[in-house]
Parts: C-alpha cells; structure tokens; sequence
C-alpha cells in the first residue's frame, strides 16, 4: 500500500540533517510539500537542495529553537509560504546530557519547549486541516539514566505531554502521536561521533541491542510517515519505540 501525500503540507523543526530530514525527505518523495528549520543556514542549503528534487515545495528557516518568539515567528512564515499545516513534525534535540544549568536549558529549552511553543503556533492551521503532530522522542525517556539525566527526563516530558496533546485536541480533530527512537546513528549524529570519541561507550551501547545494530534515520522516518498517513487515522496520544528491541 501506498502513503501519498500530495498536497499536503509538512513543518518539520530541526530538519536540515539526520532524523528530521530523513522525516522530511520521506514525505517530499510521497507528494508533500516541506518546510524545514535548523540554526544553521549551510545545512539548510543542502537540505533544501536535495529535497527539491522531488518537484514540491520547499521552504526552509533559521530559527533558534530555544527562542520562543522565533518559534512561533517561523512556524507563521512555514504555514505562509506552505498554504498550512496538515502534519508538525517537533523532531529538534538540545541533547542535555550533563546534570547541571546548561544541560537542562538546553533539555528543556529545545527538546520540550519548542514542542509545546511549536505546537501552539501550528494550532490554528491544523485545526483547519484536521492534521496531525508527531513529537520525537527518545527510549530514554522510560528509565533513569546517570549519563543524561536532563535528555531522559524531558524525553518522558515529551511523551507524557504527547499524551495530554492528544486528549486536548481530539475535539479538533488533530491526532498527536510520538516516536521513541533507540540509537540512531548518522554522519556527523551523536553515535558517529561516540564511535570515535568514546568507542567504549559506542561498544557498549551497540551490544545492548538486540538487532545487533545501530538504526537509521530511515526508520524514523517510515513510521513518522505512517502516524502521518490516514492509515493510523484512529490512533492518537501513542508512543512507538523503533530501537531495534534495546529497550527490551
């Protein structure tokens, strides 16, 4: 079976590299029109290159997503420039790792935050367009965690708020739902990195998956597609783990 979506429009924050763009190149291939935000105008470029491609439309931002004015002032130009929203991808991390004042800013500021300030803005549009939010985020979020406590807690913020997204909204007939990814690795992510910089943890880290691998954007991506399709049509307020069975 097919997803199509044409003539939809997709808003994907933090979409110039892994996860969010594999999420927004997914739906462009299937018809979509994209709008993509990052802090950095380069990977933005490549970004918009490479999605153009598919013959929709693209538009792309900066925005600091820790700012919540320019939150809001992009998720308005998005829906502008796209014609509305039907599906808000809150994909972007501040990846808080250390247990002090910059690790919950940055956790709080961008992994929860923009979600919520994200949410808010796009609102109104998918209210019109009865469309759907996917949050992204973490199988972090089910268990305490020594190494990031920050990046855990507000993972399981996100999924506690996707469900009470979910509640709230379903008289608009905006369907919320969320994806916990495992370890996913990407060039230039966070576990290409540790492959190198911390191979112990790397090791470490890919022998407790059952799959025997690291996942990939990819397969975020497929199920990102999936909650925004009409096929998941009467689900609203789940997570689904895609981790290859680490969680387990």
């Amino acid at each position: 079976m097919k997803i199509d979506f044409t003539a939809k429009k997709a808003v994907i924050c933090g979409g110039s590299r892994g996860i969010g763009l594999s999420i927004a190149t997914t739906l462009a291939q299937a018809g979509a029109d994209v709008s993509i935000c990052a802090r950095g105008a380069e990977g933005l470029a490549r970004a918009a290159e490479g999605l153009a491609r598919f013959g929709h439309k693209v538009h792309t931002a900066p925005c600091d997503l820790a700012d919540g004015s320019a939150v809001t002032r992009y998720v308005g130009e998005a829906a502008a420039a796209l014609g509305g929203i039907d599906i808000l991808v809150n994909n972007a991390s501040g990846f808080g790792h250390t247990d002090d004042e910059a690790g919950w800013a940055a956790g709080l500021g961008i992994d929860l935050m923009a979600t919520v300030r994200a949410s808010h803005a796009a609102i109104p549009h998918l209210e019109r367009s009865q469309g759907t939010i996917i949050n992204i985020s973490s199988i972090s979020g089910y268990g305490a965690s020594v190494r990031s406590a920050p990046y855990a807690a507000v993972k399981a913020a996100v999924i506690n708020y996707t469900a009470s997204q979910a509640l709230a909204l379903a008289p608009k007939r905006i369907r919320v739902n969320a994806i916990a990814p495992g370890s996913i690795e990407f060039p230039g992510g966070v576990w290409d990195q540790r492959r190198t910089s911390n191979p112990k943890l790397y090791e470490g880290t890919l022998r407790s998956i059952p799959w025997g691998r690291m996942g990939k954007p990819e397969e975020i991506a497929s199920v990102a597609a999936f909650l925004a399709s009409d096929l998941s049509q009467w689900i609203t307020g789940q997570t689904i783990v895609v981790d290859g069975g680490q969680l387990l």
